[in-house]
């Protein structure tokens, strides 16, 4: 444990780490009993100093006590059978006998309770997969006038088997009925199906049990916050080659999400971001290799074993099968993607001039798109003096835009998850001429300010931040900075509020030389803007709001009912650099004025509208005519949006979602922030001019 504690102390004296948004998420796992002795006996070690780790450096101060015992049960399960489609109440009741029992015996390393749940798991996954074949021995009836529960995971847990019966009943109709939508025939369908359930059964039974492991432990370590977790040897590896960023695939990061596989985030400048189709919350549910190979179904699938088939060498090609996140009753597509590398090129800072028209003719605005926080360590280290980074870029871009001339400038930090915070410190100062950016507070209570010591300012003029429910962490320090000295207008919607500070631990260690120890991903301190405010939780308002397509309740740290709560500290003296908050009442005039006369903005909250309303969808109907006519009803108006916003552009209508070109889609909300830059620069030089 010395060793655990110098480590960590030095970690906080100096902390350059990246900053993610979104943790890697482990598919929920199964094991079979019969593990050796030895085995056992490592995992006792493991989990003895995993629970020590937690309790002593963790960032919040939690016991290891009954109370934690009987969230890490319910965490357990949900981590299981979130869903409610396995487990029965009576499985539940035994189960909870034995909780209070439980903080005592992982403080003694003894996880057999985990290992015990997860059998019955098995044994109720092995009768509901038997259940479901049988169901598929004849054809399902299309015209039954019923409904099927989108989200069950708040319903009580089934009383009897026949309940569960009844759920799997229509489960399996929704799947097949779902697949006969996508154009596939009913002996297709039971085939597609019958695979998919025998599938579920074998996969269960043949997890491991270090994969048991890490599903128990991780119950507990969730507790403590949703970025704290333990990563098995295998997962750490996977961690390894993404933060490498030498993956050939498609640049994707997933998690099992209920039994299928859900796209959590998109890697800046990789196939599957470039190609603009996939998004987040879509569900890949078949993968094919090559351009006509057979799409097998992956429902069910271990996350891992996805993860294999999505991978392969580069200039390769795969096709998934998606589950568009937009719409739970959404047809299957297929999207067609290019394996390759994701280089740093790609996802580097890039910028582009805007003619933005006004009564008075066209002024021009620079706009710096930024992906993310990024630089390369390896140059940097090796002495190289042309390494790539991202202030080196951005003042390059910055500085060929003041070459050119103008009016103002739009930092695009939307989808930006985070990255390097030195980084996001000194592009700070190219806006501002030194000072403090950020405040870390550690787990003792101690605080650093981190400071910009540059004082060169490389663009003093009018300046916006757009952001958006993606943009976190080292992103949220750069636009609370920028808001904080009052050096431009935060524009967009509310950030994703990820204001803490993880760190990976080593586990071998603390462990004997023969155990395989893992790391343990441990959150030691947290983010404050130089005002004093957390940008956890609520991340940062923006000035001016914009709408947006997602279900805010789904997208953002808060919604993690473990994630940190929001506080404050004491703010550290700093020197504004000019105060907007007379300007900003006459920015929200302007604004709202534009945006109801645009007819491209208006199609735009339409388009939106319809998104919102459709992921809001808690059931769906078991009639296929019902479903169809409710698909084409909400494809039509969605339709209709688009055509709106087309039109307003001067472009032709598309006869389907599908026929879209997104590259040709006018990006409407860069050029909702680039006219708030025209409004801030009229209004800066009505200011200066009054005041000379």
């Amino acid at each position: 444990m010395k060793y655990y504690r110098t480590l960590i102390s030095r970690l906080l004296f100096a902390i350059v780490i990246a900053l993610v948004a979104v943790p890697i998420a482990t598919v929920p796992v199964s094991a079979r009993p019969g593990a050796d002795a030895s085995e056992l006996q490592a995992q006792a070690r493991k989990a003895r100093l995993i629970s020590e780790l937690l309790t002593e450096f963790h960032y919040r101060s939690l016991p290891i006590d009954n109370a934690m015992a009987r969230q890490a049960f319910q965490a357990y399960l949900d981590t299981l059978d979130q869903e409610r489609y396995y487990l029965l109440q009576q499985d539940i009741d035994e189960f909870a006998r034995h909780v209070d029992q439980l903080d005592d015996q992982l403080r003694r390393g003894d996880i057999s309770f985990g290992y015990s749940v997860f059998e019955r798991y098995q044994q109720r996954v092995r009768e509901r997969s038997e259940f479901a074949l049988s169901l598929l021995e004849q054809e399902f009836d299309f015209n039954s006038d019923e409904r099927i529960e989108l989200a069950r995971s708040q319903e009580p847990w089934a009383s009897s088997r026949e309940e569960l019966d009844q759920l799997w009943r229509k489960r399996v109709k929704h799947d097949a009925l779902t697949l006969l939508m996508s154009g596939q025939e009913w002996p297709r369908v039971r085939e597609i199906l019958t695979r998919r359930y025998q599938r579920l059964a074998d996969n269960i039974a043949n997890y491991s049990n270090e994969e048991i492991f890490q599903a128990y432990i991780n119950a507990w370590a969730q507790i403590f916050d949703p970025h704290t977790q333990y990563m098995s040897p295998q997962l750490s590896e996977n961690f390894d080659i993404q933060m490498r960023l030498s993956l050939e695939g498609i640049g994707a990061l997933l998690r099992s999400e209920n039994e299928f596989i859900e796209v959590v985030e998109l890697v800046k400048g990789g196939p599957a971001e470039l190609d603009g189709q996939l998004k987040p919350g879509d569900r890949i549910i078949g993968v094919g290799e090559g351009e006509d190979g057979e799409i097998d179904d992956v429902v069910g699938w271990r996350l891992s074993d996805v993860v294999e088939r999505i991978r392969g060498p580069k200039e390769t090609v795969v096709r998934l099968q998606v589950l568009p996140a937009q719409s739970a009753g959404a047809t299957p597509k297929i999207i067609t993607l290019v394996r390759n590398e994701i280089k740093l090129e790609e996802r580097a800072a890039q910028g582009k001039l805007m003619e933005v028209p006004t009564k008075d003719g066209t002024r021009r605005i620079g706009v710096v798109k930024l992906p993310a926080f990024y630089m390369d360590f390896a140059a940097a280290d090796a002495g190289k003096k042309d390494y790539r980074s991202t202030t080196r870029d951005v003042r390059r871009i910055i500085q060929d835009f003041n070459r050119e001339g103008i009016d103002g400038l739009v930092i695009d930090l939307r989808g930006n998850g985070g990255g390097s915070l030195r980084e996001a410190t000194e592009l700070t100062g190219l806006f501002v001429p030194g000072g403090p950016v950020v405040q870390v507070r550690r787990h003792d209570g101690s605080v650093e300010v981190i400071q910009d010591y540059d004082r060169a300012v490389v663009y003093s003029g009018p300046l916006v931040v757009l952001v958006d429910q993606f943009s976190a962490s080292a992103s949220e320090i750069f636009a609370a900075a920028i808001q904080d000295y009052g050096r431009g207008v935060v524009v967009g919607q509310q950030t994703f509020g990820k204001g803490t500070v993880q760190t990976l631990i080593d586990l071998d260690r603390g462990l004997r030389r023969q155990d395989s120890g893992g790391r343990l991903k441990l959150t030691i301190a947290k983010f404050y803007r130089i005002n004093g405010h957390s940008t956890q939780r609520r991340g940062v308002i923006p000035d001016i709001v914009l709408p947006s397509a997602f279900d805010a309740d789904r997208f953002y740290e808060s919604a993690v009912k473990t994630a940190l709560p929001w506080d404050e500290i004491r703010p550290v003296p700093f020197r504004p650099q000019g105060s907007l908050a007379p300007l900003l009442p006459l920015l929200h005039e302007r604004h709202q004025e534009r945006i109801a006369k645009s007819e491209a903005f208006q199609a735009l909250l339409e388009e939106y509208a319809q998104l919102r309303e459709m992921q809001s969808q808690t059931s769906l109907p078991l009639n296929e005519m019902q479903r169809r006519a409710e698909r084409e009803q909400a494809e039509a108006r969605q339709l209709a949006a688009l055509n709106r916003r087309l039109a307003a552009y001067g472009l032709d209508p598309v006869s389907s979602l599908d026929e879209l070109d997104q590259d040709k889609l006018p990006d409407t909300i860069l050029e909702t922030a680039a006219a708030v830059a025209v409004d801030l620069a009229d209004l800066q030089s009505a200011v200066a001019t009054a005041s000379r």
